[in-house]
C-alpha cells in the first residue's frame, strides 16, 4: 500500500507528506535523545564527571519527559496538533543546539530536562494526528513508517554523529543537529496549513474522558502495561548493549557498532513490512480485533524466548536472537500504537497517548536501574537478560488478555 493511500479521502489533507513528516520527526527525535549517549566518553573526560553523575544525567531526560506526557496531551487537546508538535520541536532542537555550548555538570543537567520537556510533544501529537486522519484499517502502516524512526533515528545517530566528533569534536556535533534539524519546521509548518482541523462541533460534542476516568479502564491498564512491557526490552538493550557485548562477549568495538546497526536496521524495516502486512489482513477479511492483538502478543513472546537464549547460548546464537528481537520489536511498535488509537479515536488520541506513554517511559528509568543492580550482584548479563524476557512475558499478558476487544471506546457525549 502507497503511502499517499493511508488518509481517508479528504481534499487537500496531504496525506502521504504528513506522514512522512512525522516519520522524519520521530526519527530527529531519537536522533537527539541519543546523542548524548555517542558523546559520552569525551563529555565525561572534558567535564570530569563520575559515572554517577553521567548517570544521574542520562535519567534526567526521563524524569521529565515522563510527567511531561500529560502536559503535551493537555496542550494537543487545546491547540492545534500541528502548531503544538513544532513548539515542541522548536524546544527540544534549541536544547539540542545549546549543549554544544555547555559549560559543566548543571548546564548540561538543565538542558537535558529541556530537551525531555520538548520531546514529550511527539506522541501525544503523532497519535492524535494518526487516529483523526487515517482509517483503523490502515493504522498498522501509518504507524510503521513512523515508529521506524524510533529505531532507524538511533543507528542514524550514532553511525553520523561519530562521524561529526571525529571530524569536528563533540560540541559540534550537538550545534549540527540542533540547527540542522530546525529545517524540519518549514515543510511542517506549511504542510499544517493544508490539514483540516477537527470539527469544533464534533470536538464540543465529545466529552474528554478525566485522568482518573481514564485510569478506571481495563482497555487502559492493559495498553499501559503491556507498552511498558515493549519500552522495558528497548531500554535495556539501548543502555546496556554495547557495554554487554564488549564486555562480556569479548566483542571489539566494530564488532559491537555493526550488529547494533543491524539490529536497529532489521527493527526500523520490521515495523513499516509488519505494519503493510498487519493492514492487508484486515483488508482480506481478517477481523482487525485479532491482527492486532496478534501483533503484540506473538512478538512479546518471540523477545522473550530470544532473550532466554542470550541468557543461555554461545556467540552465534546472542548475534541470531539479537537480530530476530529487532525484528520483533519492530513489528510491536506498529500494532501497540495502532491499538491505542483505535480504541481511544481522534477526540481522545492525544489525551490516552500521554497517559499510556507516560506509564510506558517509566520503562526508561527502571530498566537501566534494575538492570544495573542484578549484574552487580551476579556479575553477570544472564539473568538481567532473563528478568527482561519476563518482562516481555507480562507485556504478552497485557495485550493479549487484559486489553479487551480491541475496537473505539464509546465515550459520552455532551448534548447540544
Amino acid at each position: 500500500m502507497a503511502v499517499a493511500e493511508l488518509t481517508r479521502p479528504r481534499r487537500g489533507s496531504g496525506g502521504a507528506t504528513l506522514v512522512a513528516l512525522l516519520a522524519a520527526a520521530i526519527f530527529i527525535n531519537y536522533i537527539d535523545r541519543g546523542n548524548l549517549a555517542t558523546a559520552a566518553p569525551l563529555i565525561k573526560d572534558e567535564f570530569r564527571l563520575s559515572n554517577f553523575q553521567f548517570g544521574v544525567m542520562t535519567s534526567a531526560f526521563f524524569w521529565i519527559y515522563t510527567p511531561s506526557q500529560l502536559l503535551a496531551a493537555w496542550l494537543t487537546d487545546r491547540l492545534n496538533p500541528c502548531r503544538a508538535l513544532a513548539l515542541g520541536f522548536a524546544v527540544w532542537s534549541a536544547a539540542t543546539a545549546l549543549t554544544g555550548f555547555a559549560g559543566g555538570f548543571a548546564t548540561l543537567l538543565a538542558l537535558r530536562l529541556v530537551l525531555g520537556l520538548g520531546e514529550s510533544a511527539a506522541f501525544p501529537c503523532m497519535s492524535k494526528l494518526l487516529a483523526r486522519h487515517v482509517a483503523p484499517s490502515s493504522l498498522g502502516i501509518a504507524n510503521g513508517f513512523v515508529n521506524a524512526g524510533l529505531w532507524l533515528g538511533p543507528a542514524a545517530g550514532t553511525l553520523l554523529g561519530g562521524l561529526l566528533i571525529v571530524q569536528f569534536g563533540w560540541r559540534a556535533m550537538f550545534e549540527i543537529f540542533g540547527v540542522a534539524a530546525l529545517l524540519w519546521l518549514w515543510p511542517w509548518l506549511a504542510t499544517a496549513r493544508e490539514v483540516p482541523s477537527e470539527s469544533r462541533a464534533h470536538h464540543e460534542r465529545t466529552q474528554l474522558p478525566s485522568l482518573l476516568h481514564l485510569l478506571s479502564m481495563r482497555s487502559m491498564w492493559g495498553a499501559m502495561i503491556g507498552h511498558f512491557a515493549s519500552n522495558y526490552g528497548l531500554y535495556f538493550i539501548l543502555s546496556w548493549l554495547p557495554l554487554y557485548l564488549v564486555k562480556e562477549r569479548g566483542f571489539s568495538l566494530a564488532q559491537m557498532s555493526e550488529l547494533g546497526a543491524v539490529i536497529y536496521c532489521v527493527a526500523g524495516t520490521s515495523a513499516i513490512v509488519s505494519g503493510w502486512l498487519a493492514d492487508r489482513c484486515i483488508a482480506r477479511g481478517i477481523p482487525l480485533n485479532l491482527v492486532r492483538k496478534t501483533g503484540c502478543v506473538l512478538p512479546h513472546i518471540v523477545i522473550a524466548v530470544c532473550f532466554a537464549g542470550v541468557a543461555t547460548g554461545n556467540q552465534t546464537v546472542v548475534i541470531g536472537c539479537l537480530v530476530v528481537f529487532g525484528l520483533a520489536s519492530g513489528s510491536i511498535s506498529n500494532s501497540l500504537w495502532s491499538i491505542s488509537q483505535t480504541l481511544a479515536g481522534p477526540a481522545v488520541a492525544a489525551r490516552w497517548t500521554g497517559l499510556q506513554n507516560g506509564f510506558a517511559n517509566c520503562a526508561g528509568i527502571l530498566a537501566p536501574l534494575i538492570t544495573g543492580f542484578v549484574v552487580d550482584r551476579t556479575g553477570s548479563f544472564a539473568d538481567a537478560f532473563l528478568v527482561a524476557g519476563a518482562v516481555a512475558v507480562v507485556g504478552a499478558v497485557g495485550w493479549g488478555v487484559i486489553v479487551p476487544r480491541v475496537e473505539p471506546v464509546k465515550w459520552a457525549v455532551v448534548a447540544p
